[in-house]
């Protein structure tokens, strides 16, 4: 797949673009991909919103003048413009894919039911044979809104754009621990041979927040924690992190083998009892309280709500990956809004060693050995056991700790760049999209059978007990 010369931006005026998106690309541009630059088209069916000014306010917040100063900064800053169009109307689409130069990335910054419109005006462009041979489909997740309309944008799109220039991406797969993760297993010798159901006893992947609901009652109320975050991005996260070794770092190994991982998880059996006494689903919604020193409301009086939905702002899970590597390991998949003193990191825990020795006194159990990797911070921390009944100081929890040097690019900038780069290996396979739906389904039968009752938490809390 030949270098984008130009991205267009389908819903260029939502929150998405201006807060994620644009940020993102001028690190990647700053970073020299593409070297050239390339032309940025924002399309809404809204007027103008003086667009370029936009990029360049958004550019500025993560560039300093020299940066902002780069050849390729300035060219695509040069370039930016803002095209009136309905993203659901094939004669817009026409009219605008004749208009900019290829090869061209359609990046669909647009709900789910918006998206599956343009890929229908798409779709008689293409039967119009008007559409361009080069163009690639950069598509947002979430990825339908349930199992079923899932499957069928996947058949929408193979009948049409051939499945090489669809990019289903996922911005936690760009967050520098999760990359730095990759490397942790694949690029040494010492974890990998331990990376199963006999040496690790659970995993944890938790991203939880301080931030509110931040004015977005639009958006989350219809969907919660679980569909927001545990369906779009924890799962695609504990894929990547459970999957079996790639022959290849590519587009057609990575996606495969981690929608495999998806397609062996369900949630944790009820017959297997509750893996450390935590309960399979718990959800909860936060009341009044503080966090951080700053005030929020209970999640009810926030702006846009509508309190009879009962939708969770917290939403811990635990599943299990059904193989013979991973069977009979607890992964617990956790996100919640204001909560206080907040983990965001992937924590995997081993086994205690398989013969207990009377030397070493202790009226509990000894601590098990734990990897901790922070999502955005990349701080990797190896806990481990050491001196014992011959050392004067007795037995010591010691931590190997280190941060890793800053990306330089944010999670939508990696993300970008891949785009940019035609490299396909972080990016999400249509089944792997479906199989995530498959195990929200299984979450809100839970809730609908009334076995994960929605409780409340103070903000500034740790959360539902």
């Amino acid at each position: 797949m030949s270098e984008l010369r130009t991205l267009v931006i389908l819903g260029a005026g939502g929150d998405l673009t201006q807060r994620l998106l644009l940020p993102g690309m001028a690190t990647c541009l700053a970073a020299g991909t593409p070297a050239r630059g390339l032309a940025v088209v924002g399309v809404g069916q809204g007027e103008d919103p003086d667009f370029p000014d936009v990029v360049r306010g958004a550019f500025g917040r993560v560039l300093d003048a020299d940066r902002m100063d780069l050849p390729a900064v300035r060219r695509t800053l040069h370039s930016t413009r803002w095209v009136t169009a309905d993203a659901s109307s094939p004669e817009d689409l026409g009219e605008l894919l004749e208009d900019v130069e290829g090869p061209v990335g359609l990046y669909f910054a647009l709900p789910p039911s918006v998206t599956v419109a343009a890929c229908e005006a798409l779709r008689e462009l293409h039967v119009r044979d008007r559409l361009p041979t080069d163009v690639v489909l950069v598509l947002e997740k979430p990825f339908g809104t349930d199992l079923d309309s899932a499957r069928e944008l996947n058949a929408l799109l193979a009948g049409f754009v051939p499945a090489e220039r669809v990019l289903r991406v996922d911005h936690f797969l760009g967050q520098p621990g999760v990359l730095g993760f990759v490397g942790l297993r694949f690029a040494n010798r010492i974890l990998e041979p331990l990376w199963n159901r006999d040496h690790i006893e659970r995993i944890e992947i938790v991203f939880d927040e301080t931030l509110g609901l931040e004015g977005r009652a639009g958006f989350y109320d219809a969907n919660g924690a679980a569909r927001d975050m545990i369906q779009s991005h924890l799962l695609q996260v504990m894929a990547l992190v459970m999957m079996d070794p790639p022959t290849r770092f590519d587009g057609v190994e990575i996606p495969a083998n981690t929608a495999h991982v998806l397609r062996a998880t369900r949630l944790w059996p009820e017959s297997a009892g509750n893996p450390g006494g935590l309960p399979t689903v718990v959800r909860g919604r936060y009341t009044a309280g503080e966090v951080g020193g700053r005030s929020l409301p209970s999640y009810v009086q926030e702006e846009g709500v509508d309190p009879g939905r009962g939708t969770e702002t917290f939403a811990q899970v635990v599943v299990e990956v059904d193989s013979w590597r991973w069977s009979g390991v607890p992964v617990v998949l956790r996100s919640g809004k204001a909560i206080g003193s907040p983990r965001q990191e992937i924590t995997v825990v081993f086994r205690r060693p398989p013969h207990r020795y009377e030397q070493f006194p202790s009226a509990d159990p000894m601590p098990t050995d734990v990897v901790r990797v922070g999502f955005e911070d990349e701080r990797i921390a190896l806990e481990l056991n050491a001196g014992g009944p011959f050392d004067s100081r007795g037995m010591t929890r010691t931590v190997l700790s280190a941060e890793l040097p800053e990306p330089g690019l944010t999670a939508y900038g990696s993300v970008l760049r891949w785009v940019f780069e035609g490299e396909r290996a972080f990016t999400v396979r249509g089944d792997g999209a479906e199989e995530g739906w498959r195990i929200l389904a299984e979450i809100v039968d839970a809730y609908a059978s009334g076995s994960a009752p929605l409780q409340d938490y103070e903000a500034g809390s740790p959360g539902p007990v």
